[in-house]
Formats: structure tokens, C-alpha cells, sequence
């Protein structure tokens, strides 16, 4: 059996041996809301919060929101005192939504439109490229960081490391020099090397590089420092991750004093208050000796395996207590040979018709699906205290030929 903590907060196995997530039992939910579908557990979501307040009491923590765009979210998320982190006018707007004012928000994006600096008006905005400053103070945008890349090699996928030279993110040092020769009313610098991080070492090194580089600009203090974010979570039981305590101490650790400390959490505030439901259809034995247990969703709901070898595991959920028989292939429904959600994991022998739960699967998954092969996107929920929230509707067919002319 996994262990539960790898699952929300709220997650627990009942008396009869169903997994419960908010109090709820994940069949039932399942058999309310459909399949598949992202259970958020609110608790979760605002401890991870708390815990972030906690850690940098003075700091404005800002919702990384490409991990999961949502409006419900933001709103828990804004009620807990965190800002949003947005990189398209998209994300910004459904920030918006949620009521979030513009002094909480911060602006990236590598290739701004003209749109989207005019919107971002009275929010923080983060300069990505040496002609950007002219553009954004034309826009009227008053408050502006500088993204530097600092050539720090994180350790994690290629895909999501930003801080390396050679990025397509921030600029050199040299043309952070001159965009603040040019406009010495830029408030301050920005880092972020990059997500899914487990351990504390290349954070470290990159907020020191930062702090001495802001030292060595003369005539010029930065007042506002934004740290990034990009802390991991655990998806298996043989992965570490930091705890929010551990990793925003080495965040702080080099940091010098400065009017105004930015952190922007994405993964680490939803990532593990999120669960997947499937519902398992075929079950079958390769010639291989492999035996796949096929879901009704795949890589149109959680590209990441494909995309970043990211690896997870999963409970029968009606049977979480039950001693597993052997190993499983977990696999979509997707016409592609690389359609594999898990690899292997130990399973009681699954059947038709079970509920499959996949723990770890709150953050860039729903924001990365896809309607390949025309699968319309999942449903996502939001529970508490035995109490259910629809934060978004499942898409339908209709749905996909509304687009068709």
C-alpha cells in the first residue's frame, strides 16, 4: 500500500478500506462527478499557504499560477494572503477574477505583448529583454524588475531549468547593467533557476550570486529582491523534497535587506493537495509479462510523464487498505506507445471498473491537458470538510465541435 503522504492532508482510509480525501470517500466522488477528475483538498492548499507565510512573514509570496490557473484556487490562495505570479494575459485576467488588486500581482512572460503591458498597469512587472524597458514605460507600467540569468545549473529536468546561460529567460548580467544605467528607478533583480527543485543546493548559490552581484553595481541598490520559487514535491516514496521551512530558509540565507522580498510558489502550494481519479478498463498480460491496467485518461490530462520522465504512483481506491498481488503497467487511453502514465507499481489486481487514485497530481497536469484525440478535459473539484465545490466543469464533446467551422 502507498503511503498517504504522499496525498492531501485530508486523505485517509476509512473503515471499510476506501481511500477519503476531505472526508469524502474518492469512489463516491467518482461516481458524482465522473472520471477522470482532480480532487484539490482545501486544507492542503492552505496549510502549504500558512506554511509560506510562516517561513517569510515579511515577504510577498505570489501564486506561481502556470501550475494550475484557476479562480477558485486564486480566491483560496488571495483569502490566505498570497498575490498571483502571471505570464499571459490569460493568466491575468483570471486573476482578476478572483479579486486579486495589482499590488499583489507580478507580470513575466519572454515576448510581452504590447496588450499585455498595458494591462499590466499597477502590477510588479519583471523585464525579460533588453528593449522591453522603453515598451513597458510607454505602457505606463511604473514598477519593474530585472530577470537575471546568472548561469546557475539546476538539478532537474533540462525542460525546466531557467537559470543556465544559454536560456531563453532573463537577460546577462551585462544587459541587466545597462538596463539599469538607462533607468535607475528600476526598483530590483529577479531570478528563478528552475522547477520540481529537491534539494536546497543550487537555490543557495544562485541568491548569493544575486546578492553579490547587486553589491557590484554602483550608485544603485535594489529595493525589491523576487527570489522565484521552484520547489519540488514528492510524486514517489523514494523522492525527497525539502520542506517549505527548509527550502525558504536557503532562499533567505544570502538574501540582503531590502524594502520589499518576493518568493512566487507554484508546485509546492497545489501539487500535493491534488488527486487524480481514473476509472480502470482493460486489464491485460503482454506477452512481455507485463500486465496493463488501461484508465480513461492519459497524457491529455497529465502530459508530464512524457514530457519531464516525471514517475508516479496510485492506490485502488476503493481497496487502498488491501495488500497489494503484484506489479501493474498503469497506461492511457491514448493511440501512442508512450501513453504510460506509471510504469510499474504495486496494485491489488486491478479490475474493470475500480477507481484508480494518483496522489501528486495537483500541479501541471490540468494546466498542460490537451484534447488529443478529441478527449475532452477532465472536471476538477475542490473538497473540505466533507463538502464539494465544482471549480471546473468537465469539457464535452460539444464543447470540441463548438471551435469546428
Amino acid at each position: 500500500m502507498v503511503g498517504l503522504e504522499l496525498f492531501p492532508d485530508s486523505a485517509a482510509i476509512d473503515d471499510s478500506g476506501e481511500l477519503t480525501i476531505g472526508g469524502l470517500r474518492a469512489t463516491d466522488l467518482a461516481a458524482e462527478h465522473g472520471t477522470p477528475l482532480v480532487v484539490y483538498c482545501e486544507d492542503t492548499v492552505r496549510g502549504q499557504a500558512r506554511a509560506y507565510r510562516a517561513a517569510a512573514p515579511e515577504a510577498l509570496v505570489v501564486y506561481g499560477t502556470k501550475a494550475f490557473p484557476n479562480v477558485a484556487l486564486l480566491r483560496v490562495l488571495a483569502s490566505e494572503g498570497l498575490g498571483a505570479d502571471v505570464s499571459t494575459l490569460g493568466e491575468l485576467e483570471l486573476a482578476r477574477a478572483a479579486g486579486l488588486p495589482p499590488e499583489r500581482l507580478v507580470v513575466h512572460g519572454n515576448n510581452k505583448s504590447d496588450l499585455e503591458l498595458e494591462a499590466a498597469r499597477g502590477a510588479l512587472v519583471v523585464l525579460d529583454a533588453p528593449d522591453e524597458l522603453e515598451r513597458a514605460r510607454a505602457a505606463g507600467i511604473e514598477r519593474l524588475l530585472v530577470r537575471i540569468t546568472l548561469g546557475i545549473e539546476a538539478d532537474t529536468h533540462e525542460a525546466i531549468r531557467t537559470g543556465h546561460h544559454g536560456s531563453k529567460f532573463g537577460v546577462t548580467e551585462e544587459q541587466a547593467r545597462a538596463l539599469i544605467a538607462r533607468d535607475p528607478e528600476i526598483l530590483g533583480l529577479h531570478i528563478h533557476i528552475g522547477s520540481q527543485l529537491r534539494d536546497t543546493t543550487a537555490i543557495r548559490t544562485a541568491v548569493a550570486a544575486l546578492a553579490r552581484f547587486a553589491e557590484d553595481i554602483e550608485g544603485w541598490s535594489p529595493r525589491v529582491l523576487d527570489l522565484g520559487g521552484g520547489l519540488g514535491i514528492r510524486s514517489t516514496l523514494d523522492e525527497h523534497a525539502p520542506s517549505i521551512a527548509e527550502f525558504v530558509g536557503a532562499q533567505l540565507e544570502s538574501a540582503p535587506p531590502v524594502e520589499q522580498l518576493v518568493l512566487e510558489p507554484g508546485r509546492s502550494l497545489v501539487g500535493r493537495a491534488g488527486v487524480t481519479l481514473y476509472r480502470i478498463g482493460a486489464v491485460k498480460e503482454t506477452g512481455a509479462g507485463t500486465t496493463w491496467a488501461a484508465v480513461d485518461g492519459g497524457m491529455s490530462d497529465n502530459p508530464r510523464p512524457q514530457l519531464y520522465g516525471a514517475r508516479h504512483t496510485a492506490v485502488v481506491a476503493g481497496r487502498a487498505g488491501a495488500e497489494p498481488d503484484g506489479l501493474y503497467g498503469v497506461a492511457g487511453e491514448h493511440c501512442e506507445s508512450g501513453d504510460v502514465l506509471i510504469e510499474s507499481v504495486e496494485l491489488p489486481a486491478p479490475r474493470r471498473g475500480d477507481v484508480l487514485a494518483v496522489p501528486g497530481t495537483g500541479a501541471y497536469t490540468l494546466a498542460m491537458a490537451s484534447n488529443y484525440n478529441g478527449v475532452p478535459r477532465p472536471a476538477a473539484v475542490l473538497v473540505r470538510d466533507g463538502e464539494t465545490q465544482v471549480i471546473r466543469r468537465r469539457e464535452t464533446i460539444e464543447d470540441l465541435l463548438r471551435f469546428e467551422t
